[in-house]
């Protein structure tokens, strides 16, 4: 499906689940490189900028949310950078782009411009709409991680186990989808500067900073993931070491009273107590007397 924006010049298509067909009606009214037309036809694997005569060809990827409209771990987005024209594809709905179209269409109709430099406004807009998105789970993702802190603390730590396996799969694939963002927008800022004006760089030097927001998240979430681990771990090996060293001491203090049981049950022909009238009693009692020396001697050296 094909969506048109255009104020004063200036044009952003977005085009949302292209068939063939709309993209060839696309790439043919601005010209494009035919290698172009073939890219926009399917998701590519990782993120890059191409420069052709008069445009930019940029491929971003972005994590996909688990509440988002897709299964996939990573969403595409293709921009196609010209002086007076936008092309935007994407193969998935994303409501970040679907929020900002929103706010284009509103100033369109309220005949507000976007300035000198509209392309590079629009550009920057979706971007940062999108970085601001990856912002806001990152903060959910952060909140979800103090709750595991509380857990850990509350004597939860094998419920945590999974998790902080979940949120940092999660955080892995943040970090995977966006790893190559940096280079590639300043790769796009050097492109830019050969056949637009200052402006447009000034305006991927503003989708810089709003990376390095997201960047800086990723990497302080992921610290912070590392560290619940290594308190969970320990926490859980402790207390395991503890449940261990229990059955421990109660299998130690079974044994002998087993042996002593074992002992008056045997069918000699002299066999001490067994036929006494208290002999049941005397043998509970030895019994009673060898648990509590051996608990007396757990607690002097302090095992328990």
């Amino acid at each position: 499906m094909i969506y048109r924006y255009a104020h004063k010049g200036a044009v952003w298509i977005d085009l949302v689940h292209p068939t063939p067909s709309e993209i060839l009606t696309i790439t043919e009214e601005f010209s494009l490189d035919p290698s172009v037309t073939h890219e926009l036809t399917s998701p590519s694997v990782k993120s890059r900028v191409e420069l052709h005569k008069a445009s930019i060809y940029l491929i971003l990827h972005f994590p996909a949310f688990k509440h988002s409209h897709s299964d996939d771990t990573k969403q595409e987005i293709d921009f196609v950078i010209g002086n007076n024209f936008l092309i935007t594809a994407r193969y998935d709905t994303i409501d970040a782009m679907d929020k900002f179209s929103k706010i284009v269409e509103v100033n369109s109709i309220l005949d507000r411009g976007f300035g000198e430099n509209a392309i590079g406004t629009i550009f920057f807009g979706i971007v940062q709409e999108i970085y601001l998105s990856l912002f806001n789970e990152l903060e959910y993702i952060e909140n979800s991680l103090s709750k595991i802190e509380d857990g850990i603390f509350n004597g939860k730590e094998r419920e945590m186990v999974i998790a902080l396996s979940e949120l940092s799969r999660t955080l892995l694939n943040f970090k995977k989808s966006t790893d190559f963002h940096k280079e590639v927008l300043l790769s796009l800022d050097i492109f830019g500067k050969k056949i637009f004006d200052e402006n447009f760089s000034y305006s991927v030097r503003k989708v810089l900073e709003e990376y390095s927001k997201v960047e800086n998240s990723i990497r302080n979430n992921m610290s912070f993931v590392v560290e619940l681990r290594e308190t969970n771990n320990s926490l859980l090996s402790t207390k395991q070491n503890e449940t261990m060293k229990s059955l421990t001491i109660m299998a130690f203090v079974t044994f002998p009273l087993t042996l002593i049981a074992a002992i008056f049950s045997m069918d000699t022909v002299n066999n001490p107590i067994v036929g006494h009238p208290l002999d049941f009693w005397i043998v509970i009692g030895l019994m009673a007397f060898a648990t509590a020396c051996f608990f007396s001697f757990f607690k002097y050296k302090n095992w328990f």
